[in-house]
């Protein structure tokens, strides 16, 4: 009976073993050097007022959040074809399949809206009753 409950004790121990392949110290400081260096351009972009407008630095900072969410996802979830046999990437992959379905197809609806609703003119707005 003490070894079915010596067997049982170390049964629990082993609970930290996932099978996925985690990251090494230097996978998490280049991963911190790049989060800080994206995170650095676009407070200088926006602060500084580098870019001549107000868009072009807004599509920059855009761009610049793709790429860090990129970089966390790759290297602080270590999300890539091998860990858990795919079935992440998979996963992610019908995440954005499905973010992007909602999210054209809200910009859709409030553009057609906004196209076919709106009056375009102040004189417009003015002939109403």
């Amino acid at each position: 009976m003490s070894a079915a409950s010596h067997d049982a004790h170390h049964a629990h121990e082993e609970h930290d073993d996932h099978g996925g392949a985690h990251g090494s110290l230097k996978d998490y400081v280049i991963g911190f050097v790049l989060a800080v260096i994206l995170t650095a351009i676009p407070f200088w972009l926006v602060m500084g007022n580098v870019l001549p407008t107000a868009q072009m630095t807004a599509v920059a900072v855009m761009g610049l959040a793709v790429i860090q969410v990129l970089v966390h996802m790759i290297y602080f979830l270590h999300m890539n074809s091998r860990s858990e046999g795919g079935w992440t990437l998979l996963a992610l992959m019908f995440t954005l399949i499905l973010v992007v379905i909602t999210l054209s197809g809200s910009l859709w609806v409030m553009h057609n809206l906004n196209t076919h609703m709106m009056p375009t003119m102040a004189h417009d707005m003015q002939q109403m009753p």
